[in-house]
C-alpha cells in the first residue's frame, strides 16, 4: 500500500475531471493523501510517535487509559487518534462497554523522494 502525495491544486484538479467526465478516477481515488511528505512527517510528530509507541508497547484498552499511561487529557488524545485513524495510522476497536481500544495499524513507513520532480511517495511495509 502505498499513501497518495497530491498538492490541493492537483487533487481538485482530478475531482473537476473526473466530475465533467473527462477521466475516470483513480486507483487511489478516496485513499488517505497528503499534501507531500512534510505533511506526513508533521503528523508523525516525536509526541505523536512517543503515542503510537505506548500503544503498541503498552496495550491501553481505552482512550481514557492511553491518556493516563502518556500524561495527557483524554480529549487531547482522542483529537490525536483522531488525525492519526484518518491518516490510517490507528485502527480503534470496540472494547468493554462504549469503549474504544487503539491498535497501530502501520509499523513502518518507507519514503522514495524525487529530488527533481514532485513526485514522491510513501510506501506502507
Amino acid at each position: 500500500m502505498k499513501l497518495k502525495i497530491q498538492s490541493m491544486k492537483d487533487l481538485r484538479a482530478e475531482m473537476l475531471a473526473v466530475v465533467r467526465g473527462e477521466r475516470k478516477p483513480s486507483a487511489t481515488a478516496g485513499k488517505v493523501s497528503f499534501e507531500s511528505v512534510a505533511a506526513v512527517m508533521r503528523l508523525l510528530s516525536p509526541e505523536n510517535r512517543r503515542l503510537l509507541a505506548t500503544i503498541e508497547d503498552r496495550k491501553p484498552v481505552s482512550v481514557a487509559d492511553l491518556a493516563k499511561l502518556v500524561g495527557r487529557a483524554e480529549s487531547n488524545v482522542s483529537r490525536t487518534l483522531s488525525k492519526l485513524t484518518g491518516a490510517g495510522f490507528v485502527r480503534m476497536k470496540s472494547g468493554a462497554g462504549k469503549a474504544k481500544t487503539p491498535e497501530v495499524a502501520i509499523h513502518r513507513l518507507t519514503v522514495d523522494i524525487d529530488v527533481c520532480r514532485q513526485a514522491d511517495r510513501v510506501g506502507v511495509a
